[in-house]
């Protein structure tokens, strides 16, 4: 597998911990690093290992139900990548980043930004298709 394809099997495994409402998953694609930081969608930024954990947790608890990650691409520089995707949460259509960092042989997450995508462009809704995360 080159980092290309382990980058993008290290956020579908983020999605399926997102979907599953799995905090022990969850917690096993971040970073074990304290830089990291996570902005929920209408969240301001949340900065540290432990915080960040803290606010999946609760957010897992609350089931998101379905979860979808859409046309994730990999952008791989060095030991540190980031990819770029639609997510649909729920009833709710977003566009989000997810940053991930080299440990070891393991890409780990140090980012996840999502943000409410207020309208689609012709181009990009055609782009957006939900993907099978297996």
């Amino acid at each position: 597998m080159d980092d290309e394809e382990a980058v993008l099997a290290a956020n579908a495994e983020f999605y399926r911990a997102f979907e599953a409402g799995d905090a022990a998953a969850m917690a096993t694609v971040w970073s074990t690093g304290p830089n990291v930081a996570c902005t929920h969608p209408g969240w301001t930024a949340i900065a540290g290992r432990d915080e960040v954990l803290a606010s999946w947790a609760g957010i897992l608890e609350g089931s998101a139900g379905r979860v979808l990650c859409m046309d994730p691409v990999a952008h791989v520089i060095g030991d540190a990548a980031f990819v770029t995707c639609g997510e649909s949460v729920g009833n709710n259509l977003l566009a989000a980043t997810n940053f991930f960092a080299r440990e070891g042989s393991d890409w780990r997450l140090v980012h996840h930004h999502a943000s409410p995508v207020a309208r689609l462009r012709e181009r990009g809704a055609a782009r957006w298709r939900p993907r099978s995360l297996n």
